[in-house]
């Protein structure tokens, strides 16, 4: 029998973590204001790319956050070889590079080089969040690990909050005027010279973001944010599960967990990315619809800062997954009977629902796992592609059938199968 060993961290006791706490969490919120950035660069890029559909549109989430897919397995290699600080600098640096890209991007209006810069900073990023995740759980004791996490989602939420309303300041300020000029003119030049001189507003705040996150990872780099130096320590009950195991494959509930991933960022990203795109398609303004994903956030960040009052002294994660779950079953129900400012309105709430899922699924699934928990764990991070595919299926399914209806068949799935395992699934295979 093969000696059980689980990671236990040691750190220097003299040392306080409050520098790293403050460093993570500034990070966290570089996570929430570029990912956030796409509600705003949906609409922009449809209307300055002149896209015909909204499948196209949603090309932009695809890009995004199909890197996480690709860079999941690759991130976690990279990490052992340069360590955590130096990896999050790295990713740092990538995300400066993506950015730079939609210079060119702008300059030739070319929506292939946008989502090539997207794609780049998919990847810088899912480099940090392989790096910070475990980072910000290990570098103090794990009794007080979710109250740290907490943070950390508060700063991301609230970055997601002010980073819509910041770029669509810039970039699509009058956009509604603009969008009707573009749409009456028949010279071809005259069209053009609008067209460009929409799509250059994203040329400085790019500069401005790549620049910030170059000085970023050169003051990480520098900075006092300490390296954990990670030991094996004998013994771990879930150790002696996974020593009967040959493969991730044969822990049932992590492979319905990595499902649920999916899902649960698949609605997560339509309600807070898609939901400018369903309020144009009922007819709202652009000049309105560019702000919509903030009032998503808001609603997260309420979410969020209900857990962290309410887990675990009143109730689970587990009794907050199932209670999340019903309400974007009631909230995708609503969208669907309403219209209007009130369905728009249901769209936001969806935040709600959403905020307290995934650190309710994350630990459900990687229970057990042993020395799998760290192919565990990425392959849950490969399941954020779920936010590349469900906008997709949206989108193509809003061209045939009525929005409303399009959008119900996209989330309630979605949320039935994330009940499901809230109730049974996260127990599957498990005695």
């Amino acid at each position: 029998m093969t000696t059980a060993k689980t990671p236990v961290v040691s750190m220097s006791a003299k040392r306080s973590n409050t520098t790293a706490i403050f460093i993570i969490g500034f990070l966290f919120f570089i996570f929430g204001f570029v990912t956030w950035l796409n509600g705003s660069l949906i609409q922009f890029l449809k209307l300055v790319c002149q896209l015909e559909t909204d499948v196209q549109a949603f090309f932009v989430t695809f890009a995004f956050y199909m890197a996480y897919f690709f860079l999941a397995m690759p991130s976690s290699v990279i990490l052992k070889r340069t360590g955590f600080k130096k990896g999050m600098a790295l990713g740092l640096l990538v995300m400066a590079i993506g950015s730079i890209v939609f210079i060119p991007a702008a300059k030739e209006r070319s929506f292939a080089l946008f989502l090539t810069g997207l794609f780049i900073q998919g990847m810088g990023l899912a480099l940090l969040q392989t790096a910070s995740n475990p980072y910000i759980s290990i570098i103090g004791p794990i009794e007080s690990a979710a109250k740290r996490i907490s943070i950390m989602g508060i700063c991301n939420k609230i970055a997601g909050i002010i980073s819509p309303l910041i770029l669509s300041a810039v970039i699509l300020s009058n956009a509604t005027e603009i969008e009707k000029k573009i749409e009456a003119t028949t010279d071809t030049a005259v069209k053009s010279a609008l067209l460009n001189d929409l799509s250059s507003r994203v040329v400085t705040p790019y500069i401005i973001l790549a620049v910030v996150l170059a000085i970023l990872a050169f003051m990480l780099l520098k900075s006092p944010l300490p390296e954990p130096v990670i030991e094996e320590k004998e013994t771990n009950a879930s150790q002696k599960v996974a020593d009967n195991k040959s493969s991730i494959w044969q822990f049932p509930h992590l492979v319905l967990g990595a499902l649920c991933i999916f899902l649960y960022v698949g609605v997560e990203v339509m309600a807070g990315d898609a939901i400018g795109i369903y309020g144009k398609a009922i007819g709202m303004p652009l000049d309105e619809t560019k702000y919509f994903t903030t009032f998503t956030l808001v609603a997260m960040l309420v979410g969020y800062v209900a857990g962290i009052i309410t887990i675990p002294k009143i109730i689970s994660q587990q009794t907050a997954l199932k209670i999340s779950a019903i309400l974007g079953i009631l909230f995708s129900i609503a969208v669907y009977i309403t219209d209007g400012y009130t369905a728009i309105t249901f769209i936001a709430l969806l935040g709600l629902a959403n905020a307290l899922m995934w650190p309710a699924i994350w630990p459900l699934a990687i229970d057990k796992l042993g020395k799998f928990t760290k192919t565990g764990s990425a392959l849950l991070v490969m399941g954020i592609a779920g936010g590349a595919i469900i906008p997709l299926i949206y989108g193509a399914l809003k061209d045939k059938i009525p929005n409303h209806l399009a959008f119900f068949i996209c989330m309630l799935p979605c949320y039935i199968y994330i009940l499901y395992y809230a109730m049974k699934g996260y127990k599957a295979g498990r005695k």
